[in-house]
């Protein structure tokens, strides 16, 4: 295995992250921690009403996200090996799309607050995909909760998601193309990225893109 102890899967909604995590966790027999997005009891209403309902939808993600990862300051990140499917400091990326005026300065009072107390990642993987790609996923797993999801919603989160990794310099980071490949369903496209993820010569930065 990896140096890397603590491993984040990153992407939109519809990328593979918490498929790739459970992937990564089954072939190693490895603790994962998956976010809790159907705890949160806005957010079917948010996809229907995105400017009625962010602001609930927002805070409980927030709160929810911030105790899972402090749970896990208390036990699970000194075991061997971790798997997410996500970063706390994403948070900010739903924030910024989603909120304005009072209550994005609101959020921003209290987000810097929580962020000091939780660890960061070891690893960061951001799985890059077309929104064409996001979008067929996404139909294709058939989620109640996503049924009215909005191509525009996902195009304004790929940007959002792109600008955030574009900058990002907190830890680690291996960017990885998944447009054309298929992790979950082909084992040679799911071998060939845990090898990038395992590689120990890696970079700050890293870009992979399968195939070329």
């Amino acid at each position: 295995m990896s140096k890397a102890k603590y491993i984040a899967i990153e992407g939109v909604i519809g990328a593979g992250k918490t498929s790739l995590a459970r992937m990564i966790a089954e072939k190693f027999d490895t603790k994962i921690v998956l976010e809790e997005f159907e705890k949160n009891p806005f957010l079917g209403d948010f996809y229907d009403d995105r400017k009625r309902y962010a602001f609930q939808t927002q805070m409980f993600f927030l709160i929810n996200r911030y105790k899972q990862q402090q749970n896990l300051g208390q036990g699970e990140l000194f075991s061997e090996i971790l798997i997410s499917d996500y970063i706390f400091d994403k948070d900010r990326i739903f924030a910024y799309l989603n909120l304005s005026g009072d209550e994005l300065k609101l959020y921003e009072s209290i987000f810097p607050l929580l962020q000091r107390d939780i660890r960061k990642p070891d690893l960061v993987v951001f799985l890059q995909s077309s929104v064409d790609r996001l979008m067929y996923n996404i139909k294709k797993r058939n989620r109640t909760i996503e049924k009215n999801m909005s191509r525009d919603y996902i195009t304004q989160l790929s940007e959002a998601y792109n600008n955030f990794f574009f900058k990002y310099n907190h830890t680690p980071l291996l960017i990885v193309n998944t447009t054309e490949i298929d992790f979950v369903n082909n084992t040679q496209h799911f071998n060939e990225l845990v090898r990038q993820l395992l590689r120990d010569d890696r970079g700050f930065l890293e870009y992979f893109n399968p195939g070329k």
